[in-house]
């Protein structure tokens, strides 16, 4: 009885893990369909969860100009005797309109102790051997102070020290002075502390730590472990720099882009709108001091391999905050911004915009050829204000492509009236945007299927799949949820005649200092790591092809029969056929796959998997690899290939032709 019992449950298991019926796939690899763009898969950079300053931007100082509502926020003063005024803040006002502040350190007695203390951005991560360049803008009102530079771990233990001595110029101007040194041990959150020797009064401004590794050991520039991590994935474009931050709570914290060029100090900061958005994630020390601005960006671009994608604001501030808008007769400014920019990326060094960049070391153009207009804006004011936009830029530059908002959702009255003006005016893009449960995006692996070949072309400009619900703290990128972006994705490469772009959002998340999840790439201050969703973007980004061919089953794209999803390409530059599939259930699917027009095919087929045997699965700082990809290879016999798709998986099939 028992032995039968045993049987009867083994029987049950295997019928568990494989289905009666296998699924039969039939690939036309000699049948191109549609062309897919160079940009298809790209990623899209805002500054929220701590994305610029204290992630990929590498200055350690927070508030090093002491512009935050808290001039001293991020900052400590000590002292051995208490003295009235030894440090202030002090206001140049209408001198220096976008770097007023600064910080006068007095000290009468040179027996007296006096400290300042930066916290960093949650900590500064301190790395053991690492040199570290330490700068400073100072005047000396009253010579005699000497600096002395420590860094501190978290138990108070110095990990590196320096001195420096103001040169002895000219008191009434500023100087900046700078010096380096090692860091004798790692620290995750570590501060950076400033004594002063001797006595005598100094001004100081933008007092600055970065690292030397930095990505292309650039002064001054991005953290690289963040850097490389957008690198391995060869996106074909980067869209920046948001997202809400490019609109703004009102016009006036709007982002602008000829405010975030030139030298830092001129820079000047404004407050976050992810500082104060969210009640559950206030996020006061959050700023923009635009360190890592347009310059930087188009650079990024271009050391990457990716093509540029800047979304400018088009006279209206974020409709979730005030709705406020530049009238029609004041958006000349707006509109004039889009034109210098693109002259900016693209115009000679004898041209206006075009010297400016030469002077910042970029003599070469940076082949802009796309730009959004607005970023996530709707309604009739949103349409009035885009027709001026576009009329004023194709009349100088007929050939660029205008990316334009289809609003916050995939459906409703907004999206219909948006999508429907939009195409009226023959818009050359059209920005669609999915925050949704894993259920939606599974529902929708169709959804370019029959939208017109001819028009408007889409980019599925920021999604991610939503665990619990969208804005909740409690959403995670867990398997179920990458899965889920792997199935839709299949659908947006089926239409690649359609979908030219597509990118997940957000980009990056500090562990320490995030305001929305979930998000492609963690970080805390020494590490970072992919999560599932990486892997899947990072997969379809490295195996693009260049051509779709179909993938059939009984003449019907797979679209969720039997829980399977899939799309197929050829690369014509490597001579491969890749397809991709899913399986979304939670037991094997047995395929049998059948190629069609192809000759000479190998023995075997290279395999790529992402796969778990939960769906809660999630990478994290301790476990970064819980869930990664897999290579393997099975055989094949002639044309046909015997492949099980694993539970709850996403896999890449390349196959030499």
């Amino acid at each position: 009885m028992k032995g039968l019992l045993v049987l009867l449950v083994a029987m049950v298991l295997s019928l568990n893990l494989y289905p009666q019926q296998k699924t039969n796939i039939i690939i036309k690899a000699n049948e191109k369909i549609a062309n897919v763009q160079p940009t298809m898969w790209g990623v899209f950079f805002e500054d929220i969860n701590l994305g610029a300053d204290g992630g990929i931007y590498a200055e350690l100082v927070k508030n090093r100009s002491f512009e935050f509502y808290k001039p001293l926020m991020g900052w400590t003063v000590k002292q051995s005797k208490f003295n009235e005024g030894s440090v202030r803040i002090m206001n140049r006002g209408k001198e220096v309109t976008s770097n007023p502040h600064f910080l006068t350190v007095s000290k009468n007695e040179a027996s007296e102790s006096l400290s300042i203390s930066n916290e960093g951005f949650r900590g500064m991560g301190i790395k053991k051997g690492i040199r570290y360049d330490f700068s400073v803008m100072f005047r000396q009102q009253v010579p005699g102070l000497i600096l002395h530079i420590e860094l501190l771990n978290s138990l108070g233990k110095v990990i590196g020290t320096t001195e420096l001595f103001p040169s002895a110029a000219n008191g009434l101007n500023w100087n900046k002075q700078a010096v380096s040194f090692h860091s004798t041990d790692s620290a995750m959150k570590a501060s950076l502390k400033i004594s002063f020797e001797g006595s005598g009064a100094i001004d100081l401004d933008m007092i600055s730590l970065f690292p030397e590794d930095t990505w292309k050991k650039r002064p001054g520039g991005m953290r690289a472990d963040m850097i490389q991590l957008l690198a391995d994935m060869k996106p074909g474009f980067i869209r920046f720099p948001g997202g809400c931050v490019v609109e703004g709570p009102d016009l006036s914290l709007r982002y602008q882009w000829k405010k975030t060029i030139g030298p830092i100090e001129d820079r000047e900061l404004i407050v976050n709108r992810w500082n104060f958005e969210f009640a559950h994630r206030p996020t006061p020390d959050y700023f923009q001091t635009f360190g890592l601005g347009f310059f930087e960006y188009f650079q990024l671009a271009e050391d990457i391999g990716a093509a540029p994608l800047p979304i400018l604001n088009c006279g209206m501030a974020c409709q979730f905050n005030t709705a406020e808008l530049a009238p029609i007769d004041q958006l000349d400014p707006y509109v004039q911004d889009a034109l210098d920019l693109i002259e900016f990326a693209n115009g000679d060094v004898s041209t206006k915009w075009g010297k400016v960049r030469a002077s910042l070391g970029h003599s070469a153009p940076f082949h802009l050829t796309m730009m959004g207009v607005g970023n996530e804006n709707w309604g009739p004011q949103y349409v009035e204000r885009l027709q001026i936009f576009t009329k004023a830029i194709k009349a100088r530059y007929p050939d660029f492509k205008l990316v334009n908002s289809s609003g916050t959702d995939p459906d409703g009255e907004r999206f219909d009236y948006l999508n429907q003006e939009l195409r009226k005016m023959n818009a050359d893009i059209i920005d669609e945007h999915y925050y949704r449960r894993p259920e939606w995006f599974l529902a929708n692996a169709g959804r370019y299927d029959n939208y017109p070949r001819n028009g408007s072309k889409i980019f599925a400009g920021e999604y991610a799949a939503q665990s619990d619900k969208t804005v909740s703290i409690n959403n995670q990128n867990n398997l179920q949820t990458a899965i889920a972006e792997a199935a839709f994705m299949t659908g947006l490469e089926r239409n690649a005649a359609v979908v030219n772009l597509a990118s997940y959002a957000p980009l990056f998340a500090h562990v320490d200092g995030w305001q929305w999840t979930p998000d492609l790439i963690w970080v805390n201050n020494l590490e970072s790591y992919g999560t599932p969703n990486y892997f899947v973007q990072k997969l379809f980004s490295l195996n693009k092809g260049t051509h779709t061919v179909s993938a059939l089953k009984e003449g019907k794209p797979l679209t969720g029969q039997d829980s399977l999803y899939a799309s197929s390409v050829i690369d014509t530059l490597t001579n491969e056929l890749i397809i991709k599939v899913v399986n979304s259930s939670n037991m094997n699917q047995p395929a049998s796959i059948l190629l069609e027009g192809c000759k000479h095919l190998p023995l075997q087929a290279f395999v790529t998997t992402l796969k778990g045997n939960n769906k809660e699965l999630v990478n994290t700082i301790v476990q970064p690899r819980a869930v990664v990809p897999i290579e393997s290879t099975i055989p094949m016999k002639g044309k046909n290939l015997a492949f099980v798709a694993a539970p709850n998986s996403f896999s890449v099939i390349r196959i030499k032709m």
